[in-house]
């Protein structure tokens, strides 16, 4: 039995994975001052982040259509996967899931959604534990018991340097992101059921990293990890996060993963974003 894994552009894999775990990624849609693009396709990270320094800037994200999903899962099964398991973004950030799910129902039974609860490698994780599984026959159920297995073993935590963008799209409530505003703090957010919350006030971006790694470090526990670091135009910021992670969790960490996080992040989080994710295996 052969397990196809669909993922979308959010889970910002490096490069060479999806491709290397014969993974099929459905893009998201950018909007920036009303001219539309592909994520990682025909919108980039550099084009988000130039349109968000304009002083008149509407930048906004969109869910894949029902259909794309439906054309993807039909091509799928037709060149000879015997099922479809398709893992996407927190339903709580996007409509992504909402999409699939109604995709799967028109295409029948042989098609199954996760939804991640995350986005990033939160979301890469999971995806890459059900290709995992399919590589080694697992049927549907085994392929998606595994993506949920992972999603209950991954947490992400981020810094940014302002919640304004993060209030803009609506992905915080505004007293959150006027008491971020109104104490000049540095906040560090994480991801709770899906959903984007303040976790810790810091005063400089550089204590900002320190918790960060410390956040990671209390997530990894006395397990075996993981960890994927995600920047936007702040790759020093990764490296530093990157190097400070190996120090500290020493012979526990098994795989490491750095990339830059796509269009879709950035219009919401803004320039500076600095990411933890740790996966237990």
């Amino acid at each position: 039995m052969t397990v196809a894994v669909v993922t979308d552009s959010t889970a910002y894999l490096p490069a060479d994975l999806a491709g290397s775990r014969g993974l099929t990624v459905v893009p998201l849609t950018v909007v920036l001052n009303g001219t539309e693009g592909l994520e990682g396709i025909e919108v980039f990270p550099a084009d988000a982040i130039r349109a968000l320094g304009g002083r008149r800037v509407s930048v906004s994200t969109s869910r894949p259509a029902p259909e794309q999903f439906a054309q993807t899962y039909r091509r799928l099964l037709a060149e000879g996967a015997d099922s479809v398991l398709s893992v996407h973004l927190s339903a709580e950030l996007s409509g992504t899931v909402e999409s699939a799910r109604l995709a799967a129902a028109e295409v029948g039974g042989r098609v199954a959604v996760v939804d991640s609860r995350s986005t990033g490698m939160g979301l890469g994780f999971p995806v890459l534990a059900a290709a995992a599984a399919a590589a080694r026959g697992a049927d549907l159920d085994g392929v998606r018991g595994a993506a949920l297995a992972a999603v209950d073993r991954t947490r992400m935590f981020f810094y940014v340097d302002t919640l304004e963008f993060l209030r803009r799209g609506g992905r915080i409530n505004a007293a959150a992101a006027l008491l971020g505003t109104a104490l000049s703090v540095k906040p560090i957010m994480h991801v709770v059921d899906g959903a984007i919350v303040l976790r810790d006030r810091v005063r400089t971006a550089s204590r900002g990293l320190a918790r960060l790694v410390d956040l990671a470090v209390e997530a990894a526990g006395a397990d075996e990890v993981d960890v994927a670091v995600h920047h936007l135009d702040a790759p020093q910021r990764a490296d530093q996060l990157l190097q400070a992670l190996t120090a500290r969790l020493g012979d526990r960490l098994r795989e490491a993963y750095v990339s830059e996080a796509g269009a879709v992040v950035a219009a919401h989080a803004g320039p500076g974003l600095a990411c933890v994710v740790v996966h237990r295996r």
